[in-house]
């Protein structure tokens, strides 16, 4: 039979090895991973890790852990794809992956103004955002991803305060296949629907609203 003292030792060894490999998930934010390739997120996404706005790199502080997760292993996967992107995922260990994540979905993000669908819709950006085009099957784009485009769960990211050029990059990439990471995809169907002066004026009005007072 093992001793109680030898077994509390054992315990506090194996504590004390576990905390040694803990992986950081600031140091992979600021310094990068443990492989090469894995680079520092904060050379892209800003040292508050929102974004870049007129380089097209999206907010990532506020976004929801379990959606961060998802794009980074989908972009492993080519479900997603980006020159940047793709390498620097497959560099990432799980534990990174999950330690990062969790670092930025705690970091805070500015508040976006209430939006409701019941206010007038002026302008073709804000009609799509808050009434859709039923007429082709395009549903308001609030209705998934919240009020103000705030984000709902894990599944539906924030679309206000996201650079206006990473949201049409996005937009467009599913116009043309190259991204098809959404469920039944949805977001391929919507922006098929879309012309290309529709995704600049939806991409313009999210990227501005957090920049505008909130209507009664």
């Amino acid at each position: 039979m093992i001793p109680l003292d030898r077994m509390l030792l054992s315990g506090l060894m194996l504590l004390f090895v576990q905390s040694a490999h803990a992986v950081d998930g600031q140091k992979v934010f600021t310094q990068g991973g443990s492989q090469p390739g894995a680079a520092a997120c904060m050379a892209c996404h800003g040292a508050d890790a929102m974004g870049l706005g007129p380089a097209g790199f999206p907010r990532l502080a506020g976004l929801p852990a379990g959606y961060l997760s998802k794009q980074l292993h989908d972009f492993r996967s080519g479900a997603r794809t980006s020159p940047v992107m793709q390498p620097l995922a497959k560099a990432l260990t799980e534990d990174e992956i999950s330690a990062v994540t969790a670092t930025l979905a705690a970091m805070p993000a500015s508040k976006t103004p209430a939006t409701s669908r019941a206010q007038p819709a002026v302008g073709v950006g804000e009609r799509l955002a808050l009434r859709g085009a039923w007429d082709r099957q395009v549903p308001e784009c609030v209705s998934c991803h919240g009020p103000g485009g705030a984000g709902v769960g894990q599944a539906f990211p924030p679309l206000a305060g996201q650079p206006a050029t990473y949201l049409a990059a996005q937009l467009n990439a599913w116009r043309e296949g190259a991204r098809h990471n959404d469920p039944n995809d949805l977001m391929g169907h919507i922006a098929k629907s879309l012309s290309a002066e529709e995704v600049t004026a939806v991409a313009d009005y999210f990227a501005n609203l957090s920049q505008k007072e909130a209507r009664p």
